[in-house]
């Protein structure tokens, strides 16, 4: 949503909207000139539209509820209102577009595609569900021909859609809230892929490889597809790997970001700039310049002699691909911090009871390579707590797994920053994981840290 309203605002529209927090996201908005009420209220329905000889039109996303006031005040003033996928729609067929889609990777793949065009000096318009470090946001209105889109399935809304050229990085079940089944999901997906006007899929996934027919794919594995990478060293710091396109050899290149799903969402970006017409000279001069989005393995800095390090994944997938990427840094004795890192310590935040009662083994499963745990109360997103789902349930179920593990269960974040500085040890990393608020334990730890006068966190 911030993404959008940045766009827009950019391109010389009157935005206004309403949030309660207030983050990077809502002070790049103010500084653009858009109007943010703190307040969700019928009122300032009244107030955008006080003066104003044409009517507002009112953008939501699936998760406003239908009771909520300013959608009430809305309706009853008769104003038109459009789903957030509407409005992303409208500008994906307004210009050339690439949609990125896909059950994992869509941000990061977004990002290295953007980061490629615009270094290439196409100055891409970007609307990305993560923050660029290429441009410090979420969002670039550019002057160049292409769009790029991160299509999130998480509704089934990106049916809407219809790209010059669509990409799903992979596919399995996910989003259970929303989808009964994965042949739901193969269903929905199929539908976004027939609209799209080429389409770059995942040949290493199964499930694409078997469902769906695509104008060109990639691999990490196989280098006769139309896109290959071929890892020929994988270690904490970096990534060397044989570049092939068509099933001809391109070049050897060293990537700056390591992990082998990480790999897999280079070779797409670069799949993806080819097919826009990029040359592999541009974007070999761009490698060095990647950076994953924040949030993705995100080195927030150190604290008290532990590396502080955030990550969004919230699938039991993304967690498994996190914590060897990590598992990677120690054992290699290489990573791009200062010191080495001996010992992982995870803090996890399970995200919607849904997702943790459907992923409940999986999750355990994932967790259960990790060194230390703590885990946080379930971050619900709007939904009510479901019977069998709990951090309770889930620490229960690791221990199944392993029992030598040392897992501590946390209240609140309150709790769960006392245990960090309990349970953590100099030389540690410790993994934030989760997509609710996580993140902001850090800025607990923060304040405790000056008022006990403890050796202060420095932010990356």
């Amino acid at each position: 949503m911030s993404a959008l309203a940045l766009i827009l605002a950019q391109r010389g529209f009157c935005i206004s909207g309403s949030d309660p927090s207030n983050n990077e996201n809502i002070q790049n908005l103010i500084d653009e000139g858009v109007k943010v009420f703190q307040k969700q209220s019928p009122s300032n329905i009244k107030t955008i539209c006080f003066r104003r000889t044409k009517q507002p039109l009112i953008v939501i996303s699936s998760a406003i509820p239908k009771n909520n006031p300013e959608l009430t005040a809305a309706k009853a003033a008769g104003l038109e209102i459009w789903h957030r996928s509407d409005l992303l729609a409208a500008l994906i067929k307004s210009q050339p577009s690439i949609a990125i889609a896909g059950s994992h990777g869509k941000t990061t793949t977004s990002t290295f595609i953007t980061t490629f065009l615009a270094i290439a000096n196409r100055d891409p318009t970007s609307l990305i569900g993560g923050c660029v470090p290429f441009y410090g946001r979420n969002a670039h209105a550019g002057t160049g021909e292409l769009l790029i889109a991160e299509a999130d399935e998480s509704d089934g809304s990106l049916i809407k859609f219809e790209p010059k050229i669509g990409i799903i990085t992979n596919l399995e079940l996910d989003h259970t809230d929303h989808y009964a089944s994965l042949n739901e999901l193969i269903n929905t997906m199929q539908i976004f892929a027939k609209k799209c006007n080429q389409l770059l899929v995942n040949y290493d996934c199964k499930i694409l490889r078997n469902n769906f027919k695509s104008t060109a794919s990639w691999s990490t594995k196989n280098k006769s597809v139309d896109f290959a990478a071929i890892p020929i060293k994988l270690d904490g710091r970096q990534t060397i790997a044989s570049i092939y396109e068509r099933g001809s050899f391109i070049d050897n290149i060293t990537m700056p970001i390591p992990g082998l799903h990480n790999l897999s969402n280079i070779i797409a970006s670069i799949g993806a700039c080819r097919m826009a017409g990029l040359s592999y000279s541009d974007i070999k001069k761009s490698i060095n310049s990647l950076e994953a989005p924040r949030r993705r393995f995100d080195y927030r800095g150190s604290w008290n002699g532990r590396l502080i390090v955030d990550d969004y994944a919230h699938h039991p997938s993304e967690i498994k691909a996190t914590i060897a990427m990590a598992k990677l840094m120690i054992e290699s004795d290489r990573s791009p911090f200062s010191t080495r890192p001996k010992r992982l310590l995870i803090v996890f935040q399970p995200h919607r009871y849904s997702r943790t009662k459907e992923f409940i083994k999986a999750f355990a499963t994932a967790l259960s390579s990790a060194d230390s745990l703590l885990l946080a109360p379930i971050y619900g997103a709007g939904e009510k707590p479901i019977d069998g789902a709990s951090t309770e349930a889930l620490a229960n179920t690791i221990q199944e797994i392993r029992g030598d593990l040392p897992i501590c269960v946390s209240r609140n974040l309150n709790d769960l920053s006392r245990l960090v500085k309990e349970k953590s040890k100099r030389g540690d990393l410790v993994l934030t994981i989760g997509a609710g608020d996580i993140n902001s334990l850090w800025g607990r730890l923060i304040k405790e840290d000056k008022n006990n006068q403890l050796t202060s966190f420095l932010a990356a």
